[in-house]
């Protein structure tokens, strides 16, 4: 079964930095793509990265510049880098793959940028 597992969530002052973990079961981060996708409160779930299994990465623009996404694939685990942080990146942050025709998502962490 596919199990994905995030964490790294925290709350930290605007200009901060977090690194979020994306632990995924088995082989999964180095074999299919992840993705990073956020929801905050009364907005619609965002995508914010995502990395192939060629480690290409790309990102939005509301973020780009400031999010790094990477993989090590001896840990089965991808990372969210997130500097400069903003009030508006507050959101519960997800990963997620596709394999076949399901798509598998994590619990969530929660960011909360604030003073």
């Amino acid at each position: 079964q596919v199990q994905l597992v995030e964490s790294g969530g925290d709350l930290v002052q605007p200009g901060g930095s977090l690194r979020l973990s994306c632990a995924a079961s088995g082989s999964i981060s180095s074999r299919y793509n992840i993705y990073w996708y956020r929801r905050a409160p009364g907005k619609q779930r965002e995508w914010v990265a995502s990395i192939t299994s060629g480690g290409l990465a790309n990102y939005p623009n509301s973020v780009k510049g400031r999010f790094t996404i990477s993989r090590d694939n001896a840990k089965n685990t991808v990372y969210l880098q997130m500097n400069s942080l903003k009030p508006e990146d507050t959101a519960v942050y997800y990963c997620n793959t596709i394999i076949g025709m399901t798509t598998y998502w994590g619990q969530g962490t929660q960011v909360t940028v604030s003073p």
